[in-house]
């Protein structure tokens, strides 16, 4: 079940990209932080490269033939060859925080001047450019002829890809820091208005909402009819979006420990970190607890899992790679600096950015 989704969401991103591509936040518009085709990752991690950016790298990148893509507070935007480290270009825009998005040879990246833009992959040129009256922080995702993203001026947006002209928008109750999640014609959004805003895509009209119970910092994850996030009151929902209901809820041992990170979701399991400082595994039906490890300090950045193995990064300067299905560590590998960044994985590497501006690369060793 799981194979024919992903499948299925690889055709929604577009014929342009390669089956192994990381083009957004999460790596696929259901936002499932689940690589799609087995990157390739050897069992040991090693160092490829690191390059430094002029501040800090807060959110992730996106990887799409051989290029890495990434935003930093240092306002540019910064393209960088996956194979050795080396800059192709780089393009001041305003302070990053959100991960790039490419489709249909086209990147799309906002900023928290509040604008977004549509630029030249191959060489960071400016097709076109969209301004909101707020931060946008969140990464971008795909719907046809679409893009859609949130801004902190408490508004979703449709946007046309080809001219950044304004399809739809939905107004919120509160700031949204998350990307957006899309699937089976639905998008989903939640913020600091304590809802999960369930919209139809063609038109922008609420078709549903679900009372979260706390508001939620991140991105949600979908697969089939079911959804996941974590929230600042300290629990984990599963949510039947199709029937507008909480059918799980799980509350973290410790008092307000909130999620930050999103979820990362397998046919099995739904891996998130917390700031109670662990990575905790639940199972996706149940939401009952299959396995917790617990970090140094708190896991802000959202896991990725590929093949057996979950990858995340902790504020205590290290990345952790574990077995998926026991949470065993594999490796702890230290960072120049805390990382709420979630990885991208894609050929072979991983890529990883920090609180102290550098991107790193991790593969087999040279």
């Amino acid at each position: 079940m799981m194979r024919v989704w992903l499948v299925g969401v690889s055709m929604m991103i577009g014929s342009a990209l390669s089956a192994g591509d990381w083009p957004s936040f999460r790596g696929n518009p259901p936002q499932t932080g689940t690589a799609e085709v087995d990157p390739k990752l050897p069992d040991t991690l090693a160092l490829r490269w690191q390059f430094a950016t002029g501040d800090a790298i807060e959110n992730g990148a996106a990887i799409v033939g051989g290029v890495v893509y990434v935003g930093s507070l240092d306002e540019h935007l910064y393209a960088i060859s996956l194979a050795d480290g080396q800059l192709k270009w780089k393009q001041k825009l305003g302070p990053i925080k959100a991960v790039p998005t490419i489709h249909a040879n086209t990147l799309f990246i906002g900023d928290i001047d509040g604008k977004i833009y549509a630029l030249d992959p191959a060489t960071g040129k400016t097709r076109w450019t969209f301004e909101t009256e707020g931060e946008i922080t969140s990464g971008s995702s795909i719907s046809g002829d679409t893009i859609l993203f949130a801004s902190q001026d408490q508004t979703l947006y449709c946007l046309g890809q080809a001219d950044g002209k304004l399809r739809w928008k939905f107004t919120t109750e509160g700031p949204v820091y998350g990307a957006p999640a899309v699937a089976k014609g639905r998008t989903f959004v939640a913020g600091c208005d304590s809802n999960l805003r369930i919209i139809d895509l063609k038109d922008g009209k609420e078709v549903g909402a679900v009372d979260l119970g706390g508001q939620t910092a991140n991105s949600v994850a979908v697969i089939d009819r079911y959804l996941y996030l974590g929230t600042m009151a300290n629990q984990v929902l599963g949510i039947d979006w199709q029937e507008a209901k909480v059918v799980w809820r799980y509350e973290a041992p410790r008092r307000r420990q909130a999620y930050f990170a999103s979820p990362a979701v397998t046919d099995k399991l739904v891996v998130i970190g917390g700031r109670d400082r662990k990575i905790t595994a639940l199972d996706r039906r149940s939401g009952k607890e299959v396995w917790v490890y617990e970090t140094g300090n708190r896991v802000d950045g959202s896991p990725v899992i590929a093949g057996s193995r979950v990858y995340a990064a902790s504020m205590d300067k290290k990345l952790y790679v574990l077995e998926l299905a026991t949470g065993k560590l594999v490796q702890a590998i230290p960072l120049d600096s805390p990382s709420i960044c979630s990885p991208a994985v894609a050929d072979g590497a991983l890529v990883i950015g920090t609180n102290r501006g550098t991107v790193y690369c991790f593969g087999k060793a040279n």
